[in-house]
């Protein structure tokens, strides 16, 4: 449930690059003007989170937790986040800095590429549709920030968020700003709703881990909504 993070910068996501295709701006404004919302979001998951897993009997975890290590992964995050601030268009750089990255440490586990695969084909079909159909463009365009971040959360659920973004972005959206905030917040309903979940799902059961798309699901009905709200109402209050 980590998709509240990505609104802090424009590069976090491809979802936040497609929604502003159509309105440049540097990295840092976009950080300045999401900084509160994303404040909030990171505050409430991170809340609410530690409250769902809270330990039980106050009894010492018999299972020793292995020590943080900040190794490549994290270097190359932060050299990303500077490019992405202090750059004007920095697309190359952290692409640059991934491949880099990847190079160095190939990823493991293997990961299942099948997904990958049904959401870019529905993402390039969708982009298709919407060159001459511009439906779900009119409804934004006829609502308010609330709509926008409604519909947004509502089609990266029946969508997944990165073909929702290109169903939604097929002309410049009135609020794109609240469009972001259901777009990334949304996704914490269900796994389908995001790939970083998708990805995080085939990785944990790849390791081994008990990770649970019920247990996901259960406390995203109750995450996703609330975080919505209070984001929104941070943002419009901003």
């Amino acid at each position: 449930m980590a998709n509240a993070a990505s609104l802090l910068l424009p590069g976090s996501n491809l979802t936040n690059l497609l929604v502003l295709r159509t309105e440049p701006q540097s990295g840092a404004a976009f950080a300045v003007r999401m900084l509160p919302a994303w404040v909030a979001a990171c505050a409430t998951t991170a809340a609410f989170l530690a409250h769902a897993f809270r330990p039980g009997d106050g009894r010492p975890d018999e299972v020793e937790s292995p020590p943080l290590r900040l190794g490549l992964g994290a270097l190359a995050t932060v050299a990303a986040g500077v490019f992405v601030l202090a750059l004007p268009n920095a697309a190359l750089p952290v692409l640059a800095t991934g491949l880099v990255a990847v190079a160095l440490r190939r990823l493991r586990p293997r990961l299942d590429a099948r997904p990958l695969m049904l959401l870019f084909t529905l993402a390039v079909g969708l982009g298709t549709i919407v060159r001459v159909w511009n439906g779900p463009a009119d409804v934004l365009a006829s609502g308010g920030t609330w709509t926008a971040a409604g519909v947004g959360a509502v089609a990266s659920l029946l969508l997944n968020n990165l073909p929702a973004a290109v169903l939604l972005s097929s002309r410049p959206a009135a609020h794109p700003h609240a469009l972001l905030l259901g777009l990334d917040i949304g996704p914490n309903l269900a796994v389908t709703g995001s790939l970083s979940a998708v990805l995080w799902l085939q990785t944990s059961r790849a390791l081994g881990a008990d990770a649970s798309v019920r247990t996901y699901s259960r406390l995203g009905l109750v995450l996703a909504p609330v975080t919505l709200a209070l984001t929104l109402a941070v943002f419009t209050a901003y």
